[in-house]
């Protein structure tokens, strides 16, 4: 599948060994060592199949691990309460290898030649939008994962998004961080904008330079890097010199490691620092950051400060927790399993209330209907993104070196935007953030 462009026909033999079928029916009981029993009443039912693309291995492992995690936790829920209409749920899950132009001909493959079901995905910004028009002439329904602004190039409307930015789209990831900003006093005034050349953090930037308008700030840098960058040194003090009081960064989980450790390096020390720092949800990369990553302000849409209010979340989490340990995955899982599991969960009450797997009925209900998941509360507006946006803003304060535990219940990460979540002060500026 590497290098293939988005025309490219699937080919199934040189994706065999990427390729991950999940066929273990998960109603069935163990009843010894490796031994299983398939219950009698579902005989031999075909099962309903739920596809989709992610990325197993490559730059997005650490996110789509996480997801295929959360949806097999999903899948034997429902498989252990009967199936859907019946039927045991089966996942069939490909993966793209983290390159987008090999997710159409998955997508292709899955609605063509596997003649799945469902679609769920795929994972991310860079990967829905070549999705879309393989899905879109087969008149197919998808929720993708935490992907921003897609369907505002499709107006498609059996596209769903599971994500939190709502309404405010990719300006939920810099406008509670521009609101801490000019909330301060003084106010600073200058701001220098870094991000990956690449969709999702182009998109958070477009969305950063529209925000920091609405309070006058001054832009005094403003730059893309090539993905592939590993030395971030330079960048870094090319903004040091320009003394920008501000830095938002858009990148990529691989990208966080090299900016934070070449800021504490050269001595960086605006008065904020973060933004869209995917990396920062991931927690191994968190606990291998440690203190560096103290005084950060990263968005989020899904904080641990707020899973022991949302009704089945640190049930969910717990589970998520235990299988994720043996898999050797993310440890907690915050920033995506939850949203993984929603998605199962938004399927399971369509298909059960309409008592279907047409994808028409089953769009034509999610549109009207409210859901109450382990993400949330929450309905989708007309684009297929959530109806309110639900992002919070943390920051990273006292951090230990390698403590894993630490991260579990947001004390480290307190909320500190909106005033309605918060669940700790922000400490302003960076510089005392780095003392404590």
């Amino acid at each position: 599948m590497r290098g293939q462009d988005s025309t490219a026909v699937f080919n199934p033999e040189s994706s065999r060994r990427s390729f991950l079928k999940s066929t273990l029916w998960m109603g069935a009981i163990a009843t010894g060592a490796g031994s299983l029993f398939i219950p009698p009443a579902w005989g031999q039912s075909n099962p309903i199949k739920v596809g989709m693309s992610l990325a197993l291995t490559g730059a997005g492992a650490a996110p789509s691990k996480v997801i295929s995690t959360a949806l097999e936790i999903w899948r034997d829920d429902v498989n252990a309460k009967g199936g859907l209409l019946g039927r045991p749920v089966e996942l069939v899950i490909y993966d793209d290898q983290s390159a987008p132009a090999n997710v159409p001909s998955i997508y292709t493959k899955l609605i063509s030649v596997d003649k799945v079901d469902l679609l769920l995905g795929p994972y991310g910004t860079n990967f829905v939008a070549p999705a879309m028009p393989a899905i879109i002439p087969h008149n197919k329904l998808t929720i993708s994962f935490t992907a921003i602004g897609v369907n505002r190039h499709f107006n498609y409307p059996k596209y769903f998004s599971m994500v939190s930015v709502g309404p405010d789209g990719v300006n939920a990831f810099s406008k509670g961080f521009f609101e801490i900003a000019a909330a301060q006093n003084p106010k600073p005034q200058t701001v220098a904008i870094l991000a990956a050349d690449a969709e999702f953090a182009r998109s958070a930037a477009d969305g950063a330079r529209e925000e920091l308008k609405k309070h006058s700030f001054k832009v005094v840098y403003d730059q893309t890097y090539p993905p592939p960058t590993t030395d971030f040194a330079p960048v870094l003090r090319a903004i040091q010199a320009v003394n920008a009081e501000i830095l938002y960064v858009g990148a990529y989980p691989p990208d966080n490691v090299g900016i934070i450790r070449a800021a504490n390096e050269i001595g960086l020390s605006p008065k904020m620092f973060g933004g869209a720092m995917i990396g920062m949800l991931v927690t191994p990369i968190k606990v291998q950051l440690g203190p560096f990553a103290n005084g950060l302000i990263i968005g989020e849409n899904f904080a641990a400060a707020a899973a022991l209010s949302l009704p089945g979340s640190a049930d969910f989490l717990k589970r998520y927790s235990a299988k994720a340990a043996a898999a050797g995955i993310d440890p907690l899982g915050f920033a995506w399993g939850p949203f993984a599991y929603a998605a199962g969960q938004v399927l399971t009450e369509a298909v059960a209330e309409t008592k279907s797997l047409d994808h028409d009925k089953l769009a034509a209900y999610m549109h009207k209907a409210k859901f109450n998941t382990v993400a949330g509360n929450f309905s989708f507006a007309q684009d297929g993104e959530w109806s309110q946006t639900r992002q919070v803003w943390t920051q990273f304060q006292n951090v230990q070196p390698n403590n894993l535990d630490q991260f579990r219940d947001g004390k480290v990460q307190p909320i500190v935007w909106p005033i309605e979540s918060k669940s700790g002060d922000l400490i302003y500026p960076y510089a005392d953030a780095r003392k404590k």
